[in-house]
């Protein structure tokens, strides 16, 4: 080889910038790396790739915001409800997916219920005309079933129910969570072969955060419905929703039965009372009062139940005036509740004492129409008697068939009691019987959907005293009353006026 110089490009160690090569035996060489075209694409594509993840997660969160905000923040502040033409804000909500979920299973099999919520009655009544003539699915905005809250309050019409069974499953298929609330039927209580049977009195249905309540109705003599109390039982999980909050069950209620109609509410079908305005005004006055069945059987294996032909046709006489009564007064639109012996038998015997030979019912003055005695004459009851005054002690009595009389009692208001007055008819001397304050419940009585004072055991013991469960034939109604006391003598010439009728 002579003074020839032989390279040698060997590769024998690589960094990432550098490149050792050796030139001969002895000599090395060191270059700089120059990146490769290859190299130059690859480091570009990287950045590509970074820039577009970082875009797509901007996006992402972009719409996360978005959704947050309409699903939550908005319903939260009682927004929604866009005025633009065409749009339809609301209609994914929470609150309006269950209710159509659950209409969807209701209709499907043909469970009878309709639209009980107050809230949601109140809207519609408020934009009863609009509802009205709003076609399914030509709604464009939800006004109604969007409204954010916990429950939306159904009614079950449980007595026109045919297909139960398998309800619940289908209920589960669909998304819900269902809970089933019974009871005893209280008017079975007082028989012993029969006082285990339970009636469902409640459903509730939770899709998501929103829950349907349903509120089962049974019908009741009287033409009347009537719902039980929700007694959540030691094996119901209490946080499965806010029963704090539910309108509907905190005791039994009877209501009036209520003819429907359909309207199309955000888009559903769905059947509400024809006069929601009446079935608004029942919904604070509903509670409801069982008689004592249980009781009155214990009453009658002690005393002996009149059944003479007398005391048959008493009853059957005083029904009928009960009935022709409570006619009357619906019609004139004036409250009135089962007072003094009236009010007994039912407390304490579910029944009419048979020796009391009259009815008895009690009247607020406030609730006092000039019409009345008009009313009940046209009704064919004759006037008997007349005592007192609108403003102080007013007693009218009517001559219904049979011999059989209705006392009307008239009820005056005052700071921490009531009372009201009776009248002596040969002397004229006035007496008052205080009564504590109460309020009015609804109860059954004689086929009847009536009132009662809802603090029943101390309206009869002012009445009757602390005995009221021994029955007692021989009444004075000027000494026996423990509420009774002396209220003075009416003057000759207003006197003379009140016995003219008697």
């Amino acid at each position: 080889m002579g003074g020839c110089v032989r390279q040698k490009y060997l590769f024998v160690h690589e960094k990432q910038d550098y490149l050792l090569i050796q030139k001969d035996e002895t000599n090395w060489v060191t270059f700089k790396r120059q990146p490769n075209e290859h190299h130059r694409l690859m480091n570009r594509i990287n950045k590509n790739v970074i820039l577009a993840l970082l875009t797509l997660t901007s996006s992402a969160f972009l719409l996360f915001q978005l959704y947050y905000y309409k699903h939550y923040l908005s319903a939260k502040n009682g927004a929604g409800l866009s005025k633009s033409k065409g749009s339809r804000i609301g209609f994914d909500s929470i609150q309006w997916r269950a209710v159509k979920k659950f209409i969807m299973l209701t209709s499907s099999q043909n469970v009878p219920v309709f639209l009980i919520d107050p809230l949601i009655l109140e809207l519609i009544n408020k934009n009863l005309e609009q509802v009205k003539n709003t076609s399914h699915g030509s709604t464009s905005e939800c006004n109604f079933f969007c409204v954010p809250r916990d429950f939306t309050a159904f009614a079950l019409q449980y007595h026109l129910w045919k297909n139960e069974e398998g309800w619940f499953r289908i209920a589960e298929n669909m998304g819900f969570q269902c809970l089933k609330i019974e009871s005893k039927d209280p008017r079975l209580d007082g028989i012993d072969s029969l006082s285990g049977t339970e009636i469902p009195l409640h459903y509730i249905c939770k899709l998501a955060m929103h829950a349907i309540h349903v509120v089962v109705f049974h019908e009741r003599s009287g033409n009347y419905l009537w719902h039980g109390h929700l007694r959540l039982k030691g094996n119901i999980d209490k946080k499965f929703v806010p029963f704090r909050k539910l309108q509907f069950g905190r005791y039994p209620g009877a209501f009036d039965r209520p003819e429907l109609q359909q309207i199309t509410v955000d888009g559903l079908e769905v059947l509400i009372p024809k006069d929601p305005v009446h079935f608004l005004e029942e919904i604070p006055h509903s509670r409801f009062i069982e008689c004592r069945y249980k009781e009155a059987r214990a009453f009658f294996q002690q005393y002996l139940d009149d059944s003479t032909v007398e005391a048959v046709a008493f009853r059957k006489s005083a029904k009928e005036l009960l009935q022709l009564a409570a006619k009357t007064l619906k019609k004139l639109g004036v409250r009135f509740w089962l007072s003094s012996g009236t009010c007994l038998g039912w407390y304490r015997q579910c029944s009419i004492i048979p020796y009391s030979k009259d009815v008895d019912l009690g009247i607020f003055i406030q609730d006092y129409q000039s019409n009345i005695i008009s009313a009940f004459q046209d009704a064919g009851l004759p006037l008997k008697h007349k005592f007192g005054k609108v403003e102080d002690s007013l007693e009218l009595s009517f001559q219904g068939k049979d011999d059989v009389k209705l006392d009307i009692f008239f009820f005056y208001e005052e700071t921490d009691h009531m009372w009201n007055g009776g009248t002596q008819a040969k002397t004229g001397k006035k007496f008052k019987y205080l009564f504590p304050r109460f309020t009015l419940c609804w109860t059954e009585f004689v086929d009847m959907k009536v009132h009662v004072p809802c603090e029943t055991i101390e309206y009869i013991e002012a009445n009757y005293g602390k005995t009221w469960q021994i029955p007692v034939k021989t009444w004075d109604w000027k000494r026996s009353p423990p509420n009774v006391q002396p209220n003075g003598v009416w003057p000759i010439s207003e006197w003379d006026e009140v016995i003219q009728l008697y």
